[in-house]
């Protein structure tokens, strides 16, 4: 099975960007579609983004729309999660998602999870 590692969290102010990665090892993520999700403190898990590995159709929340743009990089086998003008609200555990089907923000319909990655907005 596919395994991933995220990366790219950290600490911004409100207004400002990050981008997540997330590298597939183990296996290609083919046939999967590929999604992010967050979860913050005391709620639970939430679909962000999603891209549908074969041709990078987008899929997003619309939470995010037209701030988060979510690719992908057959090569290297990574997707990548450019997040700008990040609110407070942002502010969650990360996680990436590997899932037969497309499009869908549904938890049930992502089989693997990486271990996820923090980012914090805050003055």
């Amino acid at each position: 099975q596919p395994q991933f590692v995220e990366s790219g969290g950290g600490v911004v102010q409100p207004g400002g960007s990050l981008r997540l990665s997330c590298a597939a090892s183990g296996r290609t993520f083919s046939p999967y579609h590929m999604g992010w999700f967050r979860q913050a403190p005391g709620k639970e898990r939430e679909f962000v983004a999603a891209i549908r590995w074969s041709d990078g159709t987008p899929y997003y929340a619309d939470s995010v729309k037209g701030r988060f743009t979510i690719t992908r990089d057959n090569a290297k086998n990574t997707v990548y999660l450019q997040m700008n003008s990040l609110k407070p609200e942002d502010t969650a555990v990360y996680y990436c998602a590997a899932g037969g089907r497309f499009p869908t923000g549904s938890r049930e319909d992502y089989n693997y999870w990486g271990q996820g990655t923090q980012v914090t907005v805050s003055s």
